[in-house]
């Protein structure tokens, strides 16, 4: 029974709900997400689009388990349900990139109701490369420039641009067993870095990525058909070889390549700082007191990667909100049609939404 009440929770049943609080109250537009770290992340995002008449609640797809993620925000039981008033907010993951090859990238990339990240992760977002000097800075109080992160980040991503098309490739093609993400990860993964000298770096990930793709091209010979096509498409999708570290698997990206890089630069910082201290100090009782205060004060680079807003400058980030805003427009026209007697149906408003096209937005980073 119970699981019968749960299914005529649709778009359709927020609607009505709307309507029984009054024509002055501001209509509720539920906002179905993956996790609990998704929450923060979308609200943050939705907050800024509210208007005087709509407004956003995020949560779980689930009020009754524990199951999480974008199989149960979606293909499970939620997909049906969606509509004008119950969207659903996810990660792209490679979904977007596969172009409705599976169930789940046809509900990402042509469901009206649901909004996705471009990116692969909300962590992709976290890594994005202007913001993290400012990371860097929350976590040391240290504002000395040691490391050029967005150049840096934009060789990298044109070192591995090539193999992750291989593995984009690999996903599309049913190949995914033979070359999955993990096995690109363990390729381009970054364990020490020498932030003076980046270079050398960089040219002992070009040799493990370039011996790859020549296995790769024996191993596959039918791709050079495809292989070129699929490089093209991924370009008139917004990519682009200089920002390919935004579509890697994100917790490969945080955990594998930029806290790493960060932990260095900062741990650099902190030593700096604790060394002004001690030559500033004119005794060592002032020496211990503002060395303590130092280290209460500073926090731990994963903390401050999580909870820094900076990523809100990119152009992706802003292509969503673009999105919804888009959808908001065409829910405040239902809202006027209803307050003012207007007839018009939640299928008008569905037809007038699909024959509206979407304006164009600019992707470059």
């Amino acid at each position: 029974m119970s699981k019968r009440l749960s299914q005529n929770l649709n778009s359709q049943y927020v609607a009505a709900a709307n309507r029984l609080a009054g024509r002055r109250a501001r209509h509720r537009v539920v906002a179905y997400v993956e996790s609990y770290d998704d929450v923060l992340f979308w609200s943050q995002l939705l907050r800024p689009l509210e208007t005087p008449d709509l407004c956003f609640e995020v949560m779980l797809p689930s009020r009754t388990s524990l199951c999480k993620g974008k199989k149960t925000a979606l293909a499970n039981d939620l997909g049906p349900r969606l509509g004008e008033w119950m969207i659903a907010c996810v990660d792209a993951d490679y979904d977007y990139l596969l172009q409705g090859v599976t169930e789940n990238s046809r509900q990402v990339c042509h469901n009206p109701y649901v909004f996705h990240t471009y990116v692969y992760a909300i962590e992709n977002f976290q890594c994005y490369a202007p913001a993290l000097d400012s990371v860097c800075v929350m976590a040391t109080l240290n504002d000395h420039r040691l490391f050029d992160f967005e150049a840096f980040l934009t060789l990298y991503s044109e070192t591995v641009w090539p193999l992750f098309v291989w593995n984009v490739w690999a996903y599309r093609y049913g190949h995914y067993t033979t070359f999955s993400m993990l096995d690109m990860y363990h390729i381009i993964a970054i364990d020490q870095i020498n932030f003076y000298h980046p270079e050398t770096t960089l040219n002992s990930l070009r040799h493990r990525v370039n011996a790859k793709v020549s296995r790769l091209q024996r191993q596959f010979p039918q791709a050079r058909s495809t292989y070129k096509p699929l490089d093209n498409e991924l370009r008139r999708l917004g990519l682009t070889p200089q920002t390919t570290y935004l579509y890697l698997r994100g917790h490969d990206l945080f955990d594998g390549i930029v806290a790493p890089m960060l932990g260095t630069v900062c741990e650099a910082l902190r030593r700096e700082r604790e060394h002004d201290i001690r030559r500033l100090a004119v005794h060592e009782t002032q020496h211990q007191n503002e060395l303590a205060a130092y280290r209460h004060a500073i926090a731990p680079i994963e903390e401050m990667l999580r909870k820094h807003t900076g990523y809100t400058i990119s152009p992706l980030y802003q292509r969503i909100q673009q999105d919804i805003r888009e959808r908001i427009v065409k829910a405040e026209a239902v809202v006027t049609d209803s307050c003012s007697g207007n007839s018009g149906s939640y299928r008008d408003f569905r037809t007038a939404r699909d024959s509206t096209p979407a304006a164009p937005v600019n992707t470059d980073l």
